[in-house]
């Protein structure tokens, strides 16, 4: 089954719900630690359920257990951390959470996408979460959007 994963930053409005549409989603998981920022712009949480529904009929969801640690992102993020440092240490935190247990492969049935706010997936946890879930799963076709 396909699975999809789309970053908000540098994308219009008009471009992001576009591009969820002609993919026919219908499930946006959330994947930030922090889905509240006044900086997410469109994709502050409340609005963005508000627009997925609105304009596109998708459900929203906050999924906080595929969200990095505090501690990684501040690491990364502030202490000049590397990607591979956040990249090991995030693999391990899915593993420790289970995630392969706790969320149901058969919600995934229904077209859904991992959002963040990393424009491209290639330095971005929502790849490393699909992967990680594509190894456990063996079902899972991921296209990044």
């Amino acid at each position: 089954m396909k699975v999809f994963s789309i970053g908000f930053t540098h994308k219009s409005a008009e471009e992001f719900f576009g591009t969820l549409k002609t993919n026919r989603i219908e499930r946006l998981l959330d994947v930030r630690l922090s889905n509240t920022s006044q900086l997410a712009g469109f994709t502050k949480q409340a609005d963005l359920q508000y627009f997925l529904r609105e304009i596109c009929g998708i459900e929203y969801k906050h999924e906080p257990l595929l969200a990095p640690s505090e501690e990684l992102f501040r690491a990364y993020r502030k202490e000049n951390g590397t990607w591979e440092a956040l990249a090991k240490g995030y693999l391990k935190l899915l593993k420790a959470r289970k995630i392969e247990s706790v969320l149901n492969l058969s919600d995934f049935k229904k077209p859904t996408v991992l959002l963040c706010s990393e424009a491209t997936p290639e330095h971005c946890h929502r790849r490393l979460a699909l992967e990680y879930l594509q190894e456990h799963w063996g079902e899972l076709t991921i296209h990044h959007l």
